[in-house]
């Protein structure tokens, strides 16, 4: 099958086709370092995580940048609350963000921008729209106008007349549109600031990411990632910015995964129902986190709860029980490699359909369970590998259990297996109400039996 992406300016799943099949260029938005993140923000990070590591097994080269934004009102007022500079405070929470994400099994990106360090090349940006008619001074301030760029609006779908509808957008009387926005604003003698044709100052927000692109991946690159919240105005800005400066396309595939809810609410900090990342870790292992985050489609919403947690924890367990097996020693075979056909493959070609994926993995780890002993090694291989596409099952098996039940009863692997021989023996005894009793009390601590010519197999 062919790769195809769900590509947000065309409204459909579209065959994707490199600009260059020897080096794939992806760009995500990362966070704006003023708190530790939510997990709104891991979802991007997870999903578009899943999206590099399929395209480093299907392209020989992918250059991945996601930006951190360390300036921004938010982290100036953040670090004026807490009396603090602001590069501390961004450093930290960047090093946070960066450690929260390896928690989640997140692959690091090639590329890590960090906004400040790409001040001359938004100043640039801002000259060359300023140059071609596309932007203009105002009130100490360069600002965009929407008006000098016929179609405005293609990405959100938005017109311009109606397209201030549910959007943060500062009206002022010295826009020559409402919709205009800003490039560069003056910086008070308190506040961070660079200089500039404009006098100091500081950027605004949207120019960062179109800068930072160029200077790393090009005028023009393959895919732009990030959640459905910055459709409009953030990615709707950068396409202007972008296409005008330099009269591309910008971005060929735009992907936006869903919102996230909270017990069935929008999540939000207004609401207070936001949960942080670093709290969840406290509770839950990172995969499981992970796990939660990729059983869905990333373009639908995801209702993020206990339950959603419990089941994740489940579906892991299952999957690494199978990799355990019962008290065997297998070892995965050596060089083992999927073939480009694998179910789990296809699956993610097929617009990162993880939910899919993950039903794959458990019909492998359900023939592992069922194997031969000779059949095994190559089963865990597989299974192993088919994950690997996913950032799951990166844990040791046995390490994996060490600080949980092996069973809701607490039953180890020799209780079961002395379980099992006192039923065989009970059914040869003909004291089938002892067998059935067995059978009961092992169903009830999670354990599957099936009877074949070889003897009883259990599985968790």
């Amino acid at each position: 099958m062919t790769l195809k992406l769900h590509n947000t300016l065309t409204g459909k799943k579209d065959d994707f086709i490199p600009l260059d099949p020897n080096r794939i260029t992806l760009y995500v938005c990362g966070p704006t370092v003023y708190n530790f993140v939510h997990i709104g923000n891991a979802r991007p990070v997870v999903v578009f995580d899943v999206l590099y590591r399929l395209l480093q097994r299907l392209y020989p080269q992918v250059a991945y940048a996601r930006n951190i934004t360390d300036i921004d009102d938010k982290i100036i007022n953040a670090a004026a609350e807490n009396g603090e500079d602001i590069s501390a405070l961004t450093e930290r929470f960047s090093a946070a963000f960066l450690e929260d994400m390896a928690a989640l099994n997140a692959k690091t990106p090639n590329i890590i921008p960090k906004a400040t360090d790409h001040i001359p090349e938004m100043i640039q940006m801002i000259e060359t729209l300023v140059e071609k008619g596309h932007a203009y001074e105002a009130d100490g301030q360069v600002l965009f106008a929407v008006e000098s760029m016929p179609d405005y609006g293609k990405l959100s779908g938005r017109k311009l007349e109606d397209m201030l509808a549910g959007a943060r957008v500062e009206v002022a009387d010295y826009k020559r549109h409402p919709g205009d926005f800003i490039l560069w604003k003056p910086s008070t003698d308190e506040q961070p600031g660079w200089d500039s044709p404009w006098g100091r100052g500081r950027p605004g927000w949207h120019i960062e990411c179109s800068a930072m692109i160029h200077k790393h991946l090009g005028d023009v690159i393959d895919i732009h990632g990030g959640g459905q919240d910055l459709i409009f105005p953030h990615h709707e800005n950068e396409i202007a910015q972008g296409c005008c400066a330099h009269g591309t396309d910008y971005v060929r595939y735009w992907m936006h995964n869903g919102y996230i809810n909270i017990d069935g609410e929008k999540m939000s900090k207004s609401l207070g129902n936001f949960r942080l990342v670093r709290d969840l870790l406290t509770q839950y292992h990172g995969e499981i986190l992970r796990f939660a985050l990729v059983a869905s489609h990333y373009r639908s919403p995801l209702n993020f709860s206990a339950d959603v947690l419990e089941n994740a924890e489940k579906g892991l367990d299952t999957l690494y029980y199978a990799l355990l097996g019962r008290g065997e020693t297998v070892e995965p075979e050596i060089g083992y490699q999927l073939p480009d056909n694998h179910p789990v493959i296809e699956a993610l070609k097929d617009d990162l359909n993880t939910s899919e994926a993950v039903s794959a993995l458990h019909a492998i780890a359900g023939e592992l369970n069922k194997a031969d002993l000779a059949d095994k090694p190559k089963l865990k291989a597989e299974l192993l590998a088919a994950a690997d596409l996913l950032g799951l099952l990166t844990v040791e098996p046995t390490a994996w259990f060490q600080n949980k039940n092996v069973s809701e009863d607490g039953l180890s692997n020799e209780e079961i297996d002395a379980l099992v021989a006192e039923r065989t023996q009970a059914k040869k005894d003909k004291n089938f109400a002892r067998a059935d009793e067995i059978r009961e009390q092992l169903t009830d601590a999670g354990i599957q039996l099936e009877d074949t010519r070889e003897g009883t197999r259990w599985s968790r």
